[in-house]
């Protein structure tokens, strides 16, 4: 009878982790292709956090490397079930496939929007004792001073083809002046640069240049969003001298294509309440990021939009790997 009893409750047990209720409580996987620490992978984080009570547990999992394109492939080639999702960014989703000559995974077509996250101001910025050694207080400040000094104003940037190479690009064409590039190997190594004098400007999201904005290492002198930025006031926006200048950093969640969507509602009203959350809002203030939730559909029409805005920028910049 005990043997009976045994054998009854191993296949009780083993129906029930094939049921769908049991498949359900898996784990949700969330791959943020950078490394920890950034402001990615904390936002991804807050957010995990927040939709435990709705989706159970969500696993944050860092998957840097060439671009953010080994984790974002990760995510495309996952099975289309809700149980792998992942962050799609402005490089990996509007960059990288005018930059990269191959790419394992097609931006366009292998991905299902969950939601937007966050916009973040981009902002140009100046070492503070150049500024002033320069007498640069204004964009029209760089610019005169970039034609009455030809070949001696340089920026620099992440790399050749980052969104700071390409907005220092699109700024000098639209402006009409010249600035030499001096590339570096990531964000972190450009801004340090900046601190130490080697480079003159750069165009950096504010999440990573806030810090040294308010120490008053660093000048502010514009943002690059449509309008004045509520997180940075008082900063000038660049429209108001290159009229319909408008980049930001953006990133948000995506799920692999073909994922069912009944699945992408869940995630979406999930996610899209997190963000909507006052406290989420209050922590990401703290890191200089704003909540812009959407529905899937709008941000895939966001992602190809800005796909198509950087396509040609990319092109004429050369910038190119292999």
């Amino acid at each position: 009878m005990n043997r009976r009893n045994i054998l009854l409750s191993s296949m009780a047990l083993a129906a029930a982790m094939a049921s769908p209720l049991a498949q359900a409580e898996q784990p949700i996987r969330l791959i943020v292709p950078y490394a920890p620490g950034g402001p990615l992978d904390v936002t991804s984080r807050v957010l995990a956090e927040r939709v435990r009570d709705t989706l159970g547990t969500v696993i944050v999992e860092n998957k840097p490397g060439a671009g953010g394109n080994i984790g974002v492939d990760t995510i495309a080639k996952s099975a289309p079930d809700g149980k792998t999702i992942g962050l799609a960014a402005v490089a990996t989703h509007a960059i990288n496939p005018w930059l990269y000559k191959k790419l394992p995974f097609d931006a366009a077509k292998d991905f299902a929007g969950v939601t937007q996250m966050v916009s973040v101001p981009n902002v140009l910025v100046m070492n503070a004792t150049k500024a002033k050694e320069m007498k640069i207080n204004s964009v029209a400040d760089l610019v005169a001073y970039a034609k009455a000094n030809p070949g001696k104003l340089s920026f620099g940037s992440g790399g050749n083809g980052s969104a700071g190479h390409l907005a220092g690009e699109m700024l000098k064409q639209g402006l009409d002046f010249n600035a030499v590039h001096i590339p570096y190997r990531g964000a972190s190594p450009a801004q340090l640069a900046l601190l130490a004098g080697e480079v003159d400007f750069n165009i950096d999201n504010l999440a990573a240049a806030s810090a040294n904005i308010q120490s008053g290492k660093l000048k502010a002198l514009a943002v690059t969003t449509a309008n004045e930025s509520k997180l940075l006031p008082g900063v000038p926006p660049l429209s108001n001298t290159l009229k319909g200048f408008a980049i930001d950093t953006w990133w948000g969640l995506v799920a692999p294509a073909g994922t069912p969507a009944d699945v992408l509602d869940k995630l979406n009203q999930a996610f899209t309440a997190a963000l909507q959350d006052p406290e989420t809002q209050k922590r990401f203030a703290t890191l200089m990021t704003e909540p812009a939730p959407t529905t899937g559909a709008a941000f895939d029409a966001f992602m190809a939009a800005e796909r198509a805005k950087y396509e040609p920028v990319v092109k004429s910049s050369g910038a190119s790997v292999d």
